[in-house]
């Protein structure tokens, strides 16, 4: 009889032994495994916590005790166990299971996170809040209260906002647990001094004994509250396993590891004694990231997050649909730094990710990957492009937000040419609402001097690269989706990227003598699907369709030429329709004193969309082809309609009748 599907709730679990909790930690890893290899997902994340899940909810009671997950791509054993395994068939769809914790799932999911270092600090607000309201753990006052624990890997601990926690947490007078989820890895392999500190502890014998160490210690602590006995009783071993001193100690936290975060009878006894402890405590725990699957084990790098995989033999075979924006930019970055030597590049974490792995090997001294540590990146290029360098950023879109103060400080206000290479852009598909990059136009056009970008294809990419290399009044950004680089364009020529410029991808209009009916201005790649419109509509009416190319400045020329001639203007991005190119065209036709009431805008809803395919978000969000076409129909409607009566409209400023 198999126990997953039995387990409706963690209080399942505590009716188990512990033979049958590793039963179940096997079943735990071959659902993941199995769903993941149809349908892509977080993989060896979440194969490396089990044990540690199942301890957690064996342990903890998280129906009234809270759990904190920081990221949260290590959360599919949790879901299982908290009745979720009916929604794994969907995992990353609409009707499914979220690929990370998502309060609208389960009370069990306090937050919806997706970015690295915030756990701590949301579950001390959370411990805070418990004791306010006089529900907190007390061994004495409260002892059926709440317990907070808050769960982080090693990689994310570095993060700026993981050490403002920290540090922060160390003031908490009562029962507050961080779980260091350490398995030498984030996405990538972990970078900077911290992460050569657990390094060090990963090679020292003392390290490799601590465990028996503490368990021998233990074993003489009569009911013994773990760390508040055992640490008295053994800090010098304790030290003594934790290098020179206890690292976490310094930020006043009581730490006590390593354990082998696979050994669930020890995960157990340790947690069993940590659930009752009074002061804040650091739980080191030693996990293997891609536990108990062998592909995974081995390359934790590559089936971190994979697509859909099949296994022949000895192999495994990840599906691909085509060549993606990553790898282009990956190549590209590999020319132009083979061109030009001044040219650096950096990542925050995700070299693959974004392409930069491509350059890594072929240039060490030049290319930094920095860990989960955008702010600090970001001031890096500054530094960089002060020294004379000509640095490039490469980062998640959605990951930007977390180094726009430097973006605004060290780089636009002091006229630094730092270069933003924006992956994953838009609407991102199966990760969902915490990865969408939706607002990077928005923010970065309030920056003075900025050059705000977006690709199209691979050649539109190449070009938009190597006009940031000659870019140096400022910072400029591109943006491009996670998806596959179109063929649409393949045979025509991609003209080189002048500043405020857009592109026309429709010269055959103006070639045969007559105004287009419609004009869309398109930024980014739903220029593509506006292009097919213009085919499909061919017979219907003149669909002009322009690269825009530039989100800032936008082209002012264009905007002017197509309203003064009475020709209305949809404009269409990936990108919220709040403070984006859409907002920026109308900002332009107010500027020059222009009638902007001809300009339809279609970007991503002031709502948010969740996990499903790309393609079906973008037409809940409006902006696929068919919803091109409708606004096309309706503005080509109210364009006839205009000029079927005369109207008064603003030219220079003035009044003019159009009949």
């Amino acid at each position: 009889m198999t126990i997953l599907p039995i387990i409706k709730s963690p209080a399942d679990l505590r009716r188990l032994s512990i033979e049958q909790l590793k039963t179940l930690a096997s079943e735990v890893r071959e659902a993941i495994i199995a769903q993941v290899s149809r349908t892509g997902g977080h993989l060896a994340p979440n194969l490396g916590v089990v044990e540690l899940t199942i301890a957690l909810h064996y342990v903890f009671d998280f129906s009234s005790d809270r759990l904190l997950f920081d990221v949260g791509h290590q959360c599919y054993p949790h879901k299982l166990l908290t009745g979720r395994l009916p929604l794994l068939g969907n995992l990353r769809t609409r009707t499914g299971m979220a690929g990370f914790p998502e309060p609208r799932e389960s009370p069990f999911d306090l937050f919806s996170v997706g970015h690295a270092g915030t756990g701590i600090s949301t579950a001390v607000g959370m411990a805070r809040g418990d004791s306010l309201n006089k529900e907190a753990f007390d061994p004495v006052t409260n002892p059926s209260g709440r317990r907070v624990v808050s769960i982080i890997g090693d990689a994310s601990i570095v993060n700026g906002v993981a050490m403002e926690g920290l540090n922060n947490a160390g003031t908490l007078r009562r029962q507050f647990l961080v779980v260091l989820n350490d398995n030498g890895m984030s996405i990538s392999k972990p970078q900077g001094a911290v992460a050569h500190y657990f390094d060090h502890l990963r090679l020292s014998q003392t390290y490799s004994d601590f465990k028996a160490t503490a368990k021998s210690l233990l074993s003489h602590v009569p009911g013994g509250h773990l760390a508040a006995e055992a640490y008295h009783k053994a800090s010098e071993a304790m030290k003594a396993a934790i290098a020179e001193d206890a690292w976490f100690e310094h930020f006043g936290l009581v730490t006590v590891g390593p354990v082998d975060g696979h050994d669930l009878g020890a995960l157990i006894s340790f947690m069993e004694e940590a659930r009752n402890f009074e002061r804040p405590m650091v739980l080191h725990v030693k996990t293997v990231k891609g536990k108990g699957y062998q592909f995974a084990e081995g390359d934790a790098e590559k089936f971190h997050s994979p697509a859909a995989f099949n296994v022949n033999g000895c192999r495994v075979e990840i599906k691909k649909d085509g060549r993606s924006f990553t790898a282009a930019v990956g190549e590209a970055m590999a020319d132009l730094m083979a061109r030009d030597e001044r040219v650096v590049a950096c990542t925050a974490a995700m070299p693959d990710g974004t392409g930069i792995s491509k350059v890594m090997p072929l240039f060490p001294e030049r290319v930094w990957d920095t860990g989960i540590c955008e702010s600090h990146a970001m001031d890096m290029m500054a530094g960089l492009a002060k020294t004379g360098w000509k640095p490039f950023f490469a980062v998640y879109c959605t990951f930007l937000q977390r180094a726009f103060d430097q973006a605004f400080q060290e780089v636009s206000l002091q006229g630094l040419p730092v270069r933003l290479l924006l992956d994953r852009a838009g609407l991102v598909g199966g990760d969902g609402a915490v990865h969408h990059g939706f607002c990077d136009v928005a923010l970065l056009r309030t920056l003075p001097g900025a050059a705000i970008m977006a690709a199209i294809d691979e050649p539109s990419l190449r070009a938009a690269i190597e006009f940031m290399r000659g870019y140096d009044t400022g910072l400029s950004s591109v943006r491009y989706p996670r998806d596959t680089v179109s063929d649409r364009l393949v045979g025509q020529s991609c003209p080189a990227f002048e500043l405020g410029r857009a592109r026309c991808l429709t010269p055959w209009l103006d070639r045969a003598g007559a105004d287009p009916d419609v004009a869309v201005l398109a930024f980014g790649t739903p220029a593509i699907d506006a292009l097919r419109v213009s085919d499909e509509l061919k017979a219907e009416c003149r669909v002009a369709v322009y690269d825009a190319r530039f989100a800032k400045p936008v082209d002012a020329g264009l905007v002017r030429a197509l309203l003064e001639r009475g020709i209305p203007i949809v404009t269409v991005e990936d990108h919220s329709v709040i403070g984006g190119f859409g907002s920026a065209v109308l900002e332009t036709a107010q500027e020059q004193g222009l009638d902007a009431s001809a300009v339809t805008r279609l970007g991503l809803p002031d709502s948010w969309i969740y996990q499903d395919s790309r393609a079906n978000q973008m037409t809940e969000a409006g902006i696929d082809g068919p919803a091109i076409a409708r606004a096309v129909r309706a503005a080509a409607d109210r364009g006839s309609d205009r000029n079927a009566d005369p109207v008064v409209r603003i030219v220079n400023g003035s009044p003019v009748i159009r009949g």
